[in-house]
């Protein structure tokens, strides 16, 4: 009987989630905001050089395949119609770099094409997600840290007293962002230079590249982004909301490889949302001053700054929020972002072995409550906000021979939290007005230790959603609110109140301010670790072992 009931639920939305570690396909009742059902594939990544990080766009495309086709098999199973699903959003990994040929559909860098098949055909408004497009075999991904040498070549050309690129895009030049990977594929892609010349290139982050291949590829797929991904390039100007000639001449970009740039909620047979900015509306931080912290991959914390563009002074980007909709206005942020967050857990397993799956790192932290004085920097890819040091690099320090893999499983976790706290402490300065709470997503929440450890780091209650996959839930809604679609509406009163857990500090101030002030003395240690020829060359560098403190 239940099936039954199920039978006629609608109309329903669903959402592409591809981040960096893996790619899911959820569907969401849009009167409830019920998630119903989904499907999960994990994406690999490579590395072939020290401080290289690279993904199969072939492999990305074909997990999206996959997760719709398995999620709408599993609705079947329910006795749910797939023909209600009346959008779908896209929410994907920001700034990740890839140029595809137009006219082939085939990578232009280090491309191995696989034969795919499109799942279960069903009515699509695809809300634009983000970051990084192209349907190569490699992309370059955002963690990645060939440019460095890029950025410091580019940063001397910036007049001291006229940074003109930080003012118009809100963002420091910076290994992170898509305008240095996309000049470092053009300066050393002969392949990605010949399409160029012959007009057959097209660049795009990772929502381009999804929307262009479902949208009919070389038979007509539409070449677009939206303003949330758009303003993660370095090309594109956050205040007339256009790609920006002086950048992009500053950068060498060929303006005409470039997509079209909409909205984060309309159709275009296909649209997007960055991931972030999919967490924001998902966490429904529609007013001023409100904000969320994501736990994935990496970390970050977004403020909405309302229409107000606000730059800040202690490290942090000015980042669009969203524009839901062709003629609504467009919503600034404020946002943090740490390099290395469930990527840490990911490393404790992969590299060293202490742990066999990513829940374990829990169970093995709470067994000794504490990390014993040791203390963990998981500058893998050097320091991002506050600090925007590249030459940084990860050290475990305090270790004794009381130390075990307990204490590192801790002190990995505490990482997470002192670098938020971090990002908040910089984001109070910047707006004036301490947060009272934090609102958190992604799938670290579900580390009660963690969040809990947050909440006594940043010692103010830290709130999550009994459903923690907003930024899934914010890429539903902006597809189902888009004119045209109209099944999700985003007026406060027709919104579903949403079930929260509360953490509060369990410690006392004195004890907080301790530890965190420890743990900015280890910050200090990890900088100036390398040079800048090291992740361009490629060489191995050996372990250093320096007292009190273990660099890798």
């Amino acid at each position: 009987m239940a099936a039954a009931k199920k039978a006629v639920l609608g109309p329903l939305v669903g959402a592409v989630d591809q981040g960096t570690s893996s790619t899911r396909f959820l569907v969401f009742n849009s009167k409830t905001a019920e998630l119903l059902s989904h499907h999960q594939v994990e994406i690999k990544q490579e590395f072939p050089r020290e401080g290289w990080v690279e993904q199969d766009p072939k492999e990305i495309l074909h997990s999206v395949y996959e997760c719709v086709e398995k999620t709408c098999e599993k609705l079947g199973q329910l006795n749910i119609d797939i023909s209600n699903i009346k959008a779908i959003g896209v929410s994907n990994q920001r700034e990740t770099t890839v140029v595809w040929d137009k006219l082939t559909g085939e990578p232009l860098y280090n491309a191995v094409a696989a034969p795919v098949s499109p799942g279960p055909s069903v009515p699509v408004a695809v809300v634009p997600s983000g970051s990084s497009v192209p349907a190569a075999r490699t992309s370059s991904v955002w963690l990645d840290l060939r440019t460095q040498s890029t950025v410091e070549s580019l940063s001397k050309k910036i007049p001291g007293n006229n940074n003109f690129v930080k003012s118009k895009t809100g963002l420091p030049i910076s290994t992170y962002f898509s305008a240095v990977k996309l000049r470092w594929i053009l300066d050393n892609v002969r392949k990605v230079q010949k399409a160029v010349e012959e007009n057959r290139a097209l660049f795009g982050t990772i929502d381009s590249w999804l929307i262009w291949s479902l949208t009919g590829g070389v038979n007509g797929g539409v070449h677009c982004t939206d303003v949330t991904n758009a303003s993660r390039t370095m090309l594109f100007n956050i205040h007339s909301l256009e790609w920006d000639k002086e950048l992009c001449e500053f950068f060498g970009i060929p303006m005409e490889i470039l997509p079209n740039v909409r909205s984060s909620s309309e159709i275009y047979g296909l649209m997007c949302l960055g991931d972030q900015s999919a967490a924001l509306v998902g966490q429904m931080c529609f007013q001023d001053g409100q904000a969320k912290n994501t736990y994935g991959t990496g970390c970050f914390l977004l403020c909405n700054t309302g229409r107000k563009c606000v730059f800040s002074e202690h490290g942090l980007l000015t980042t669009v929020a969203y524009k839901l909709g062709r003629d609504k206005p467009v919503f600034y942020a404020l946002e943090g972002s740490v390099a290395i967050a469930g990527a840490v857990t990911r490393w404790l397993k992969d590299n060293l072995g202490i742990i066999k799956t990513s829940e374990e790192i829990e169970k093995l932290a709470k067994e000794v409550g504490t990390s014993y004085g040791c203390y963990f920097v998981p500058a893998f890819s050097g320091l991002y906000a506050p600090y925007w040091d590249p030459s940084a690099r990860g050290i475990i320090c305090g270790l004794t021979q009381f130390t075990n893999k307990c204490h590192i499983a801790f002190a990995a976790l505490e990482a997470v939290c002192f670098q938020t706290r971090e990002i908040l402490d910089a984001m109070n300065r910047d707006c004036g007005i301490p947060l009272s709470h934090l609102q958190v997503d992604g799938g670290m929440t579900c580390n009660k230790i963690l969040m809990q450890l947050q909440a006594d780091i940043l010692y103010i209650p830290v709130v999550k959603p009994s459903m923690p996959e907003t930024t899934a839930l914010g890429a539903a809604m902006a597809a189902g609110a888009a004119e045209g679609v109209g099944v999700w509406s985003l007026e406060p009163e027709d919104l579903s109140a949403v079930t929260m857990e509360r953490f509060e500090p369990q410690i006392n101030a004195e004890e907080s301010e301790i530890r965190y002030s420890t743990w900015k003395k280890a910050v200090m240690k990890s900088m100036g670790w390398v040079t800048t020829q090291s992740p361009e060359s490629g060489k191995n560098k050996s372990i250093t072992i320096c007292p009190k403190f273990l660099t890798f």
